[in-house]
Formats: structure tokens, sequence, C-alpha cells
């Protein structure tokens, strides 16, 4: 069985300079370990999925931008996620009204990278 994502999840983007923590909002009353579990609707950015440092994806204008201002020489901006949903891994657990998010669900960005799990808060599952 997968872990919950719940507030506190170590989150990546492989274009990001630095990982982020996520932040569920959408059901604060369902909680494990103490942490408000996530769901399909936490997902936008910056309030459930903040930055990820610096982005290097020339997908993204102001990479593109910087990039052809630097004469082709990457140039890393400030990473503004455009996030578009999460994909559920599982649709048998429900959080106000919609799937909750598992460690094996993704989240895609409008530039390009794929928003994963690195390390679910949740650490234990009791039956």
């Amino acid at each position: 069985m997968s872990l919950f994502v719940t507030t506190g999840t170590t989150i990546k983007c492989p274009f990001g300079s630095a990982e982020s923590k996520f932040i569920a909002t959408n059901n604060p009353f369902f909680m494990i370990e103490g942490m408000p579990v996530g769901s399909i609707k936490d997902g936008a950015a910056p309030i459930n999925i903040p930055p990820f440092g610096m982005c290097s994806n020339l997908a993204n204008p102001a990479v593109a931008t910087a990039t052809a201002a630097a004469l082709g020489v990457l140039t890393p901006m400030p990473c503004a996620p455009q996030t578009k949903a999460w994909t559920p891994e599982q649709l048998n657990v429900f959080t106000g009204g919609a799937p909750c998010i598992t460690q094996g669900c993704t989240c895609l960005c409008a530039y390009g990278g794929t928003i994963s799990v690195v390390d679910p808060a949740q650490k234990s599952v009791t039956a």
C-alpha cells in the first residue's frame, strides 16, 4: 500500500534546483500522523506546490528569454510552477470529495516538469 501525501511531504521537479514541501488545503479534517492529507484538488501553485528554487527548462518562457539574452548559455530563472493536475494512483480513498494523493502520484507543470514525491511525510501504516 502506498503512503499518503500529507502536508510536509517532500516533492521535486526535475527542472528545479531545490526540493519543496507540499501543503494540503482541500480538507483539513482528514489527518494522518497529525497532518492534513492531500487530494487531487490540492494542485495549485504556489498555495499547495511551492516553487522549486531555480528552473532550468527552456519551455519556461523566463528561462528561454534569459538564455537567449546570454547568447544560448542556459540561464536558470526563479521557478514559478504552472501546475495542471495530480494524476491519482489509487481512486478508492477520498478526502473532501476528491481522490487522495499517494506517493506514486505525479503532478504536471505546463513548462514540462513532472512533479513527484521524494519523501512522504506519512512514515508508517497501521492496520
